[in-house]
């Protein structure tokens, strides 16, 4: 019999066992109950547990993220039920197919699925070396424009809506990631020519998010050369950096082989 309860101090650890299976696929989930400071972050996260130990985790916020055995999916949906009101669903392709099987009768309809996302993944002994003249940094206040700009490109691509660059609250967004030395930024003779930003981490793995080149600036090379070098930088604190793609989006998985990335995983999300 499953059981679902709150996060608490007797359930951490052997939460954290569970999600450290497979770091990759589960690292949002980890990054929200061991090194998210926020206590919201902890407050979303439920455990599913059976006499024989933890069978998911989840975590409950404005977007839904699930790792489960098949024993804890329906619970999770029931909860979910419940609760309802997410902007996104995320998870393991297989699990998240499960789970929508059982929300989709009464759950409104996707704006939007992506139904096969390639987990990547690269550590040092992948990584390979690549020089094009592009000099990476971590972005500078000064460089919050550009930053801005190529974020909303990003998002108006990947997720098919338009994010509003001069919004002050996405501004304000951009400026905290800045300032948390967060966002990496490639240059070549002084000007931007790639962007990306790193998104949640755990202790094998740093996700990065928001990979983009202006489209005028693209089949040079640049890109390679600077997520290379971003990713032998991260590459200096962590064991790996990790990613997921759209596997329609054959350009940036050619990129991501190219860099040394490998395919790991399948991820889904669905978006309203």
């Amino acid at each position: 019999m499953i059981a679902l309860q709150a996060i608490s101090r007797e359930t951490e650890d052997a939460a954290l066992s569970y999600l450290r299976r497979d770091p990759y696929l589960n690292v949002f989930i980890i990054h929200a109950l061991a090194y998210d400071r926020a206590a919201q972050s902890r407050d979303n996260l439920i455990v599913a547990a059976d006499p024989s130990g933890v069978a998911g985790v989840a975590y409950y916020g404005r977007q839904l993220a699930i790792a489960a055995d098949a024993s804890a999916i329906a619970p999770f949906a029931e909860l979910y039920k419940q609760r309802g009101g997410a902007n996104m669903i995320v998870g393991a392709r297989a699990t998240l197919r499960a789970f929508w099987r059982l929300v989709r009768p009464w759950h409104p309809k996707p704006r939007l699925v992506r139904e096969r996302q390639l987990v990547m993944m690269v550590d040092r002994s992948s990584l390979r070396e690549y020089d094009h003249g592009v000099l990476v940094r971590h972005a500078r206040l000064d460089d919050a424009g550009g930053v801005a700009e190529s974020s909303a490109a990003m998002i108006e691509q990947e997720l098919g809506y338009a994010s509003t660059v001069a919004t002050s609250r996405f501004s304000q967004a951009v400026r905290r990631m800045i300032e948390r030395r967060l966002w990496w930024v490639g240059t070549i003779g002084g000007q931007l020519c790639f962007f990306c930003n790193v998104g949640p981490w755990c202790e094998r793995t740093v996700q990065l998010q928001g990979v983009w080149t202006p489209p005028h600036l693209r089949r040079r090379g640049l890109a390679t050369a600077a997520l290379g070098a971003i990713c032998d930088r991260l590459l200096a604190e962590s064991p790996s950096v990790s990613l997921y793609v759209n596997d329609f989006n054959t350009a940036a998985i050619a990129l991501y082989r190219r860099v040394g990335f490998r395919h790991v995983g399948d991820f889904q999300t669905l978006l309203f």
